[in-house]
């Protein structure tokens, strides 16, 4: 099979690097890519958002299967457009259509949606630039602290958690009278904060079967014990300690079933990854968002724990025969760590030369934001790569990412020392 993986950032490079071990796979594909998916198949210059040069480059190239990472072409309509021609009859795309992607795309309608097929998360209620009083009255019956969140995509920098009740108003009226987050903002999501710990938990579904992928924990904050500004993520680890069997039996019963009938009941079609973003309450799970990709940096570190074939999981979508197929999961931990550039997530610098030394056989380097430039790796982004590593345990995994990053340098580069040292303390 030929296949086309759309995106540039570490998710990509590990799928990319999933599917390069596929015996089913021909040729593979990488748009834009990135400096270390150059190595596993051919980089292609095409702007995920026009569809028409994808759909040409995917017929001329006879490409059977599409792989969409990021939420952005899928929220646009990229299935739709696909499976709306007949020409691209015979292309399968991984990554729901639009109409299922709003679980994504409007927080209000996906928290409808968890209302309506009695999934559990937080009370809520949403408002516009209309009900701005009635917003602040809501306000007024929860406790500190307080979860504003803009209704659209916003680069996942769309919610805030704010403890003064004076600054949360504020904040409220500066997202829909100042355009904050511009569209994303023009209606808001107040919500009652809940209090534990989170997790990701992940499945592949046609959108009537589906297969539980492993689970992850992923680190937001760009300091140390999870301080400073939210960021892509920095870190991730899995399995997580205490989504034990019950854990996930509640997480099946009450979230993903319930999730996947919805859908059904809905008649909307979804084909591609589900990823529940959760939290867990004295031993319960509330889902926080969805989201209609793979994460990211949780990809690094669950499709390394993924021993079945992931192109053959891909096929079964294709053919309808996802139940079929089997997953099998690396009893071993993964853990991720991701180096970034100075000054990230704020104002940073690019084209810095990365010179990568002898990594541990453990560990595997997932580039996120790099390109190649006169024979030499230049950073590009503000999470530039991750390093995976596994280990028996989460402790030792991260003991090796850390010695390899070691040999990983340029100019400001900056990771969390921390991650995981959460779960090891517990666990």
């Amino acid at each position: 099979m030929k296949v086309l993986v759309l995106g540039s950032g570490g998710r990509e490079h590990a799928i990319a690097w999933k599917l390069s071990q596929s015996s089913q796979l021909t040729k593979l594909y990488i748009a834009p890519g990135n400096a270390g998916t150059q190595s596993l198949g051919e980089n292609v210059s095409l702007d995920l958002n026009d569809f028409d040069s994808i759909g040409k480059f995917s017929l001329e190239n006879e490409i059977t299967i599409i792989v969409v990472g990021p939420e952005g072409p899928l929220v646009n309509g990229i299935h739709n457009y696909f499976s709306g021609n007949p020409k691209y009859k015979s292309i399968t795309l991984i990554g729901p259509k639009k109409e299922a992607a709003i679980l994504e795309g409007s927080k209000d309608f996906s928290k409808k949606f968890m209302k309506k097929y009695n999934i559990p998360t937080a009370k809520y209620k949403s408002f516009d630039v209309n009900t701005i009083d009635e917003g602040i009255v809501y306000l007024e019956t929860l406790n500190s602290p307080y979860v504003l969140k803009a209704d659209g995509l916003a680069a996942g920098k769309g919610v805030l958690i704010i403890d003064d009740l004076y600054k949360a108003k504020k904040e409220f009226k500066s997202i829909l009278n100042d355009n904050l987050f511009g569209a994303a903002g023009n209606k808001v999501v107040i919500e009652e904060f809940l209090n534990g710990i989170e997790l990701s938990v992940f499945v592949i579904t046609d959108g009537k079967n589906y297969k539980i992928l492993p689970e992850a924990k992923d680190y937001k904050r760009i300091g140390e014990n999870d301080t400073g500004l939210n960021t892509g993520g920095m870190g991730a680890v899995s399995p997580v300690p205490f989504a034990n069997r019950e854990f996930m039996d509640k997480v099946e019963n009450q979230v993903i079933i319930p999730t996947i009938k919805g859908l059904i009941k809905e008649d909307i079609e979804y084909s591609g990854f589900i990823f529940f973003g959760l939290i867990s309450v004295k031993g319960d799970p509330y889902v926080i968002e969805y989201n209609c990709r793979l994460g990211d940096p949780e990809t690094e570190v669950i499709l390394p724990r993924l021993k079945s074939d992931l192109l053959d999981l891909f096929d079964g979508i294709a053919s309808n025969t996802l139940s079929e197929r089997d997953v099998v999961i690396d009893p071993r931990s993964a853990s991720t760590v991701m180096i970034v550039s100075g000054g990230y997530p704020e104002k940073y610098e690019k084209g810095k030369e990365v010179s990568i030394g002898n990594i541990n056989e453990k560990s595997i380097v997932f580039h996120a934001g790099t390109k190649q430039g006169d024979g030499a790796t230049l950073t590009n982004g503000g999470r530039v790569m991750s390093v995976t590593s596994y280990g028996k345990d989460i402790e030792s995994s991260l003991k090796v990412s850390y010695e390899s990053i070691e040999n990983i340098s340029f100019e400001k580069m900056y990771y969390r020392k921390d991650i995981g040292q959460d779960l090891v303390k517990k666990n």
